[in-house]
């Protein structure tokens, strides 16, 4: 007769969790093998969102830009303390997308552009938080109609655009927002989980 110890039914399950969470990630490889349209001037990019929502540690902010690099419609939310999970970054982006912006789901080819932007702790370097926004944005922009654009992460040390090297020590997640210029003002209005700031408020008014 043999003894042993079978794997509790839980262990199996929390394991399968692991390995599923796991696979819904991109690596950086993968990230720069997808074709993601560059950024024509991803600092004027970040400078907005940064002035728009003032970022801080584990806010994402999700943007919607037109073929011109114009910002279409932005929202900001707080990143929930569970493990990072891309299906749940995606389903998290997609509610932001549907809140702020209709679906491109009956054009044949996408227009518009989505970015996200990710303020967090940590240096520049990937992570695997990083990919599993990565495969959220991905597959979040695939199910509201959009291209799927740049992911760039904000710390303390500057921003980053993964996958291209391109980057800039300021705006941080440190910094304060550099004035937003009112012939800047996106044509619609971005909904954010907070307050909209004041001078967004003017502009969208006129």
């Amino acid at each position: 007769m043999t003894f042993g110890f079978a794997p509790s039914s839980t262990a199996s399950l929390s394991t399968s969790a692991s390995a599923a969470s796991a696979s819904r990630l991109l690596e950086p490889a993968e990230w720069a093998d997808a074709g993601i349209p560059l950024l024509r001037n991803p600092r004027e990019v970040v400078s907005g969102l940064h002035a728009r929502h003032r970022p801080k540690p584990a806010t994402a902010i999700v943007a919607v830009l037109d073929p011109e690099e114009r910002l279409c419609a932005s929202a900001s939310f707080i990143r929930r303390p569970a493990p990072a999970d891309g299906w749940m970054f995606r389903n998290a982006l997609l509610a932001q997308l549907r809140r702020v912006i209709p679906h491109d789901l009956r054009r044949r080819t996408p227009v518009r552009t989505a970015v996200l932007l990710y303020c967090r702790e940590g240096d520049a370097r990937w992570t695997e938080e990083d990919g599993a926004w990565m495969w959220g944005l991905r597959d979040a922009c695939t199910l509201h109609g959009l291209r799927c654009g740049s992911y760039i992460t904000l710390t303390h040390d500057g921003w980053q655009v993964l996958g291209e090297g391109r980057g800039g020590r300021r705006p941080n997640a440190d910094s304060p927002p550099e004035p937003l210029a009112l012939s800047e003002a996106p044509p619609l209005s971005p909904r954010t989980g907070g307050a909209v700031s004041e001078v967004l408020r003017r502009a969208a008014a006129r």
